[in-house]
């Protein structure tokens, strides 16, 4: 990919048809999971639905990935409990697990073709909190920093921490993508301190900037994926 996609700018990439990929994370009432971790569960979906056999070559995902990549990279994040997690668990997808995360990645969809089991799932408003702040990230543990001046829902931060993954994948060669596959794609998501974001944003690793359909504004930096292979 020579042109990121996560721009403001008018681009060759909005006269393609657009897709998005969903994800729906699992929020019962009663056990509602944990920030960090339900970011860190939604960077993984995105890693896990890249590589998995279905997207790649002749997979039977591989199509509506290509389409996807082709034009926007968008993400959207939808929660689901009881019945209507049961119902987007019968879609083809991927559910991947944190400690009190759950998160289903499917393949790409038009932007006006959701299936009806999750087109009429929340999308707005999801909201979550770590019980307790998140430890200190290992130096070689990839990290998604976010910016610490933006207040972004858990639904939005998800779909943004799923975009900071994905420049870390396609920078990465397929030896270093293999390593990364074989940790399970261990990662952490935190929020960098202001000195540290300043650092991130000038470094030259992999930098989102939102297009601004959502809650923040056009261009807005949102996060920086420091993955040790890049540094």
């Amino acid at each position: 990919m020579n042109e990121s996609p996560f721009q403001t700018e008018p681009n060759p990439r909005d006269q393609a048809p657009q897709f998005v990929l969903p994800l729906v994370v699992r929020l019962e009432k009663a056990a509602p999971p944990a920030r960090t971790d339900a970011l860190e569960a939604a960077a993984r979906a995105v890693l896990v639905m890249l590589s998995d056999e279905r997207s790649v070559g002749d997979g039977e995902w591989a199509q509506a990935v290509r389409d996807w990549q082709d034009a926007r990279i968008r993400k959207v994040v939808r929660r689901a409990r009881g019945a209507e997690w049961r119902r987007a668990e019968a879609l083809p997808g991927v559910t991947v697990t944190g400690k009190t995360a759950e998160v289903r990645v499917f393949p790409p969809v038009p932007l006006d073709g959701w299936p009806k089991e999750l087109a009429k799932l929340q999308v707005s408003g999801t909201d979550l909190d770590d019980p307790e702040p998140p430890a200190d990230a290992d130096p070689m543990t990839p990290v998604i920093w976010l910016n610490p001046d933006l207040d972004m829902s858990a639904g939005k931060a998800m779909a943004q921490a799923g975009h900071g993954a994905q420049l870390a994948w396609w920078e990465l060669s397929e030896e270093e993508r293999t390593a990364w596959r074989e940790t399970g794609f261990a990662l952490a998501v935190r929020t960098a301190e202001p000195g540290r974001w300043r650092e991130l944003t000038a470094s030259g690793l992999p930098l989102v900037r939102d297009a601004g359909f959502t809650e923040i504004a056009p261009g807005s930096c949102t996060v920086v994926a420091d993955h040790p292979a890049l540094r």
